[in-house]
């Protein structure tokens, strides 16, 4: 169980070969195969929990933090690549490229610094720093640089904000129709990867409504305030 147990460490931090992975495409300037290593990224994050759990990692291997590793990787994947992505692709003014990017990655610190950043119903409470999902939109949907300066403001100063949002998998209420959507969204970004950014009006149309519903979900349970 022990060699279990460090499997499952190791399968956490392929995150970070995925994140080199990510910055090489960043660096070829292949938009698409960033948001891929990403993607594949989020489904290591997605199930390495699970089977931790499972095996009982903390129980076996305790000198070796799976927490620890799995923020070091997050913070790569999900905020410092999808920063570079951001700034190397100019996606952003140039006047207030870099200040936004600044703002990004320490607003993310926070976040991930934060103690109470889960909420009783299994919420994240602000913005939970993803930005890798900010810039896939900025890239799919074809976000202007204006509008995109907006965007990241608005997440930036929501991250200290303590509303309530939505784990896809977490949170009991709505689950059914959370997990159906997160489907159709999962399947929809694998489209817009595979025929290449921009996205088909369809499939933007999908993603943003979508997103819509992730917003207003989020708004009822804050308004719930977690019970």
């Amino acid at each position: 169980m022990h060699v279990a147990a460090f499997a499952v460490h190791v399968l956490t931090s392929l995150g970070a070969v995925l994140a080199l992975l990510a910055v090489q495409a960043v660096m070829a300037a292949n938009w698409e195969m960033v948001f891929f290593w990403l993607g594949i990224a989020m489904i290591v994050d997605g199930i390495d929990g699970p089977i931790a759990r499972a095996v009982g990692v903390t129980v076996r291997l305790p000198r070796f933090s799976g927490e620890r590793i799995d923020l070091v990787v997050d913070y790569l994947t999900y905020v410092f690549v999808p920063v570079m992505a951001l700034l190397e692709s100019e996606r952003l003014p140039a006047p207030v490229a870099m200040p936004l990017a600044t703002a990004i990655l320490l607003s993310s610190l926070f976040h991930f610094a934060d103690v109470a950043s889960k909420s009783a119903d299994m919420a994240f409470v602000g913005f939970p720093a993803l930005w890798n999902i900010v810039a896939f939109y900025i890239f799919a949907v074809d976000v202007g640089p204006q509008a995109a300066t907006v965007l990241i403001l608005l997440a930036v100063a929501l991250t200290f904000v303590p509303l309530h949002w939505v784990h896809p998998v977490r949170v009991i209420p709505l689950r059914a129709v959370t997990l159906a959507l997160t489907v159709v969204w999962a399947i929809a970004a694998v489209w817009a990867v595979a025929s290449g950014f921009p996205a088909s009006i369809p499939i933007a149309g999908c993603l943003i409504i979508i997103a819509v519903y992730g917003v207003l979900v989020s708004l009822w349970l804050s308004r719930r305030g977690g019970n």
